[in-house]
């Protein structure tokens, strides 16, 4: 079998396409691999920057720490608190309470009366009856009950009108 002149040049351009098509693989995949490695630079350097930032924030914070101690120390005269000063247990705590002196002033209380409100409107008068009607009808206040330490419970167990609506509904 002979090759011709025409044949033999079909098989080299074959065989230069063929190389030129496998450089091309070769370079998109090199270019590829350089990409990858980029990416994980930027992410490792934006890793860093956010490292970077908290150790910015957290310096600036123990240098205010370091500043309000001084100013403490210094200006008000604060101190840290010691192990001494924390409690036990809850008896501890009650045992540091005392009873009222004889000559300590009585507990604040505070007084509150009921006020009648007037009405700018006229009394109505019933034309049959001849009886004055009241405009609006009021509702009826609970009895208040003196607060002393002894009658606590039936102050809390007495139910307003408007709490026994809700309940019964």
């Amino acid at each position: 079998m002979i090759v011709t002149r025409s044949r033999l040049q079909k098989i080299g351009w074959a065989a230069i396409l063929t190389v030129c098509f496998a450089m091309l693989v070769a370079l998109t995949f090199r270019v590829n691999a350089v990409k990858s490695e980029v990416r994980l630079v930027e992410r490792k350097l934006v890793s860093v920057q956010q490292q970077k930032e908290l150790l910015k924030t957290e310096f600036q914070t123990r240098a205010s720490q370091r500043k309000l101690t001084a100013l403490n120390d210094f200006e008000f005269g604060f101190k840290a608190p010691t192990p001494g000063q924390y409690l036990e247990s809850e008896r501890q705590l009650a045992s540091l309470g005392k009873p009222r002196a004889a000559d300590a002033p009585a507990p604040i209380m505070v007084a509150s009366a009921a006020r009648e409100e007037e009405s700018s409107f006229p009394t109505l008068v019933n034309p049959l009856s001849g009886r004055a009607e009241a405009s609006e009808v009021k509702p009826e206040k609970p009895r208040r009950i003196a607060a002393t330490a002894g009658n606590l419970g039936a102050r809390l167990s007495q139910v307003s009108a408007t709490k026994r609506d809700t309940i019964r509904e």
